[in-house]
């Protein structure tokens, strides 16, 4: 896991961090990564809005947050993109738990390619940047219907 940056100043300082949650998901575009699911590594930094206090909406539990990531990802079905599954497991997170004002996520597949250890992308979202991206979302769904 590489070291996280410093929050703004004024923050709180308060995360919680997730180093290499391996989880079993179908993703990729080419056809030999459609035959079954493969390993995606996610680290996640995971910012408190504020003081972490012992509430429902004060606490992001660590052990549900990775429970929940992992039954959804285990779930779904094929997803083309690892960018549209970082954006998936952000919104996600940011509403089920409350108490979340930034994360970082990094999703990368190990092994992926020969000459490399790992091969991804980093997603870095507040939560005025998941309140924009539902808005448009809601506004895509309700042209459709």
């Amino acid at each position: 896991m590489k070291p996280f940056e410093p929050l703004e100043a004024g923050g709180q300082g308060w995360r919680v961090i997730v180093d290499e949650l391996i989880v079993k998901t179908r993703v990729g575009l080419y056809e030999h990564e459609h035959e079954a699911p493969q390993p995606v590594c996610i680290d996640a930094s995971l910012r408190y809005r504020g003081m972490p206090h012992e509430s429902n909406d004060g606490l992001i539990d660590y052990e549900a947050w990775c429970n929940r990531v992992s039954a959804f990802l285990e779930a779904k079905s094929h997803t083309r993109l690892l960018e549209t599954l970082a954006v998936e497991i952000a919104a996600l997170s940011f509403e089920e738990w409350p108490a979340l004002d930034a994360l970082t996520l990094t999703l990368h597949k190990p092994k992926i390619r020969e000459g490399t250890k790992r091969l991804g992308l980093e997603l870095d979202w507040r939560r005025a940047d998941f309140d924009a991206w539902r808005l448009r979302a809601d506004a895509r769904h309700a042209i459709v219907r």
